[in-house]
């Protein structure tokens, strides 16, 4: 056996260690935890932010990767969990002691169906429980973190907070050159043309770009008619602003993408003035405390919180059989 291929023997055997310890710790990191330690949790805590009597502004903050991928996780238990902030959501707007909601949104986006699901929770809430919704964005508020916004009463930035990144994107590898380089050879016995589509082994073909390509116009057009109904807005000043492209809260207030520039506090007190509630109480509705959001929690705060984001990125992209579309701005 030559060097060569002693070389690409010895490239595959590190490969395969390194698959085989990522899907241990992929595993380790999926396990329910909670469920194998049995401790009961309450469902949420109120937590009072500032005084008041009579009219009650309910707070509730969406911090985190928008992901509906193995809820469970280790990763994932300490920050955003899909099921459990749509029920709270939608607690909170039959709560009958609560007149009005404030999302403190903070996330990259995420996931086109669960961004989706939030919009629509939104404005059920507006709808059937004539409950106003303001949006207190903080540091990031993009992708699909603004889909969500975009139906709200009232959207306010902090000048620095990055937002917009309106758009699609579908993204996969290709790993076909360095396939070739090391001779490995893949072997795909498919029932109909497409059924590879996007795959990571050889390049993609103009007719399988076409046929993604129209399914991201698709989902564009459903989030710039999103803006367009919730924004009041344009469908072409919509498609000027919506190229992808991020902006900052000072930037987002100057095109109307946002509505004012403010802290949560100056959101709470716009609202107070808005619906004359002047001494309305600030209470932040927060989850309950479990065994897995002690460990979850531990985990992001060893990691730190851009890299915790980063890590749910990478957990939302592996959990999923095959590519899939995203309102999501990543760096």
């Amino acid at each position: 056996m030559n060097k060569t291929r002693w070389f690409a023997l010895g490239i595959a055997v590190v490969l395969l260690a390194v698959s085989t310890g990522f899907r241990f710790m992929s595993t380790l990191f999926s396990t329910d935890l909670e469920a194998m330690f049995e401790m009961p949790q309450e469902q949420y805590q109120q937590e009072v932010i500032e005084e008041g009597t009579g009219n009650k502004i309910a707070v509730l903050e969406l911090d985190g990767v928008i992901q509906d991928v193995n809820t469970s996780s280790v990763l994932n238990t300490g920050g955003y969990n899909h099921d459990r902030f749509l029920k709270k959501l939608e607690d909170v707007g039959e709560d009958r002691t609560v007149n009005g909601i404030i999302l403190r949104v903070n996330t990259p986006g995420g996931g086109v169906v669960e961004s989706d699901e939030i919009h629509d929770k939104i404005v059920e809430i507006k709808e059937e429980h004539n409950k106003p919704v303001y949006v207190s964005m903080g540091n990031t508020a993009a992708s699909g973190g603004y889909y969500i916004s975009a139906p709200a009463d009232k959207i306010v930035a902090h000048p620095a907070t990055l937002t917009g990144s309106i758009g699609v994107i579908m993204q996969s590898y290709n790993f076909a050159e360095l396939a070739d380089d090391l001779g490995v050879d893949m072997n795909t016995i498919k029932s109909g043309e497409f059924k590879d589509i996007m795959s990571a082994t050889r390049e993609m073909t103009d007719e399988e770009r076409g046929i993604l390509q129209t399914m991201i116009d698709d989902m564009y057009a459903d989030f710039v008619q999103v803006i367009v109904d919730g924004r009041d807005m344009s469908e072409s000043k919509v498609r000027e602003l919506g190229d992808g492209r991020v902006y900052t809260g000072s930037q987002a207030a100057d095109n109307g993408l946002v509505d004012a520039l403010g802290s949560l506090e100056e959101t709470a007190a716009m609202m107070r003035e808005d619906f004359e509630w002047p001494n309305a109480q600030l209470v932040e509705y927060k989850t309950g405390f479990g065994w897995n959001s002690f460990l979850g929690g531990t985990v992001q705060s060893m990691v730190g919180g851009e890299e915790a984001n980063l890590m749910a990125i990478q957990e939302l992209l592996q959990q999923s059989d095959g590519p899939r579309a995203m309102y999501l701005y990543s760096k």
